[in-house]
């Protein structure tokens, strides 16, 4: 625990809290509309934008930002209103963005090093500012992703149910595009745009293997997700590896961990309910199921 007196571990280790904290928040609507590896696409925008910040000599994080705000809005309208399916925009991301990326950053200056540490992450190098900056577009996504948890949740579950309610369906759906981009953006620094979805990911996998309603399920993958950044950034520091990718394999293994404790649960269930009567099933209140 002594590296943690220094400041950039410190700085690392609050930085990988926040993005541990909000990323779950915004994964679990992307896993509720069948959108998990969305971010995967939309990071590989974010590194075109990388690319062109170090080209035209301007700050990648911000330039990255916008590319990846726009590549989120363009997925959003090709996916509710274009005739291509959200896989195929999806892949079009994916090898647009990787290929544009790498041959943007191929016409600058900057070192192969420098492309490596928005692939993977460079945790430990993070400055004050950018400290300043996650912790400020992870608290307002966040409260966001808290404070419009019914509207969002309606929306992800039956968009037409949403719509007759009265709900800005377009608005909503646009902003949990753009919070992918602003989760994307922040995490870039933590894990890398090549693991940036397992963040998102993970922890909400892992908790729907104990949970049932979805605020509860929200709940555990936040708290999954702050357990996986302290725990890699300590494994990072104590074992000497990448911090990104010792947070990701922190939180696959507790994905599986609680998988098979759950399993094991289950079949323990199943084996006492054989030797007793059975009983009727209590199914959950209507509005458990739906609102969480």
């Amino acid at each position: 625990m002594d590296l943690f007196q220094y400041d950039f571990m410190l700085r690392a280790l609050v930085g990988a809290l926040v993005i541990g904290l909000a990323a779950p928040a915004l994964g679990i609507y992307l896993v509720q509309r069948r959108l998990a590896l969305i971010g995967d696409g939309i990071g590989h925008v974010a590194l075109t934008g990388v690319g062109a910040g170090l080209l035209l000599n301007r700050s990648p994080v911000l330039v990255a930002v916008l590319a990846a705000t726009l590549g989120a809005v363009v997925i959003e309208l090709v996916r509710a209103y274009g005739r291509t399916s959200g896989d195929l925009a999806l892949a079009l991301l994916f090898y647009g963005g990787i290929a544009g990326g790498v041959m943007l950053v191929g016409l600058s200056d900057a070192s192969s090093g420098s492309l490596n540490a928005y692939l993977f992450g460079s945790l430990t190098t993070t400055s004050p500012a950018d400290l300043v900056t996650i912790g400020v577009l992870g608290a307002v996504l966040l409260v966001t992703m808290l404070v419009l948890r019914p509207a969002l949740f309606a929306v992800c579950h039956d968009e037409e149910y949403a719509r007759v309610s009265g709900l800005p369906v377009r608005a909503l759906n646009l902003l949990i595009a753009v919070g992918t981009a602003v989760t994307v953006t922040i995490a870039m620094r933590a894990v890398g745009v090549l693991l940036i979805s397992a963040l998102m990911v993970v922890p909400v996998a892992t908790a729907q293997q104990v949970t049932r309603g979805f605020r509860s399920t929200m709940t555990a993958a936040m708290a999954l997700g702050l357990f996986a950044a302290g725990a890699g950034v300590w494994v990072a520091a104590t074992a000497d590896t990448a911090p990104g990718a010792s947070v990701v394999l922190v939180a696959i293994g507790s994905f599986l961990a609680v998988a098979l404790l759950a399993a094991g649960a289950r079949a323990l269930l199943r084996r006492r309910g054989r030797s007793t009567p059975a009983a009727h099933p209590v199914e959950p209140a209507e509005h458990e199921v739906l609102l969480g």
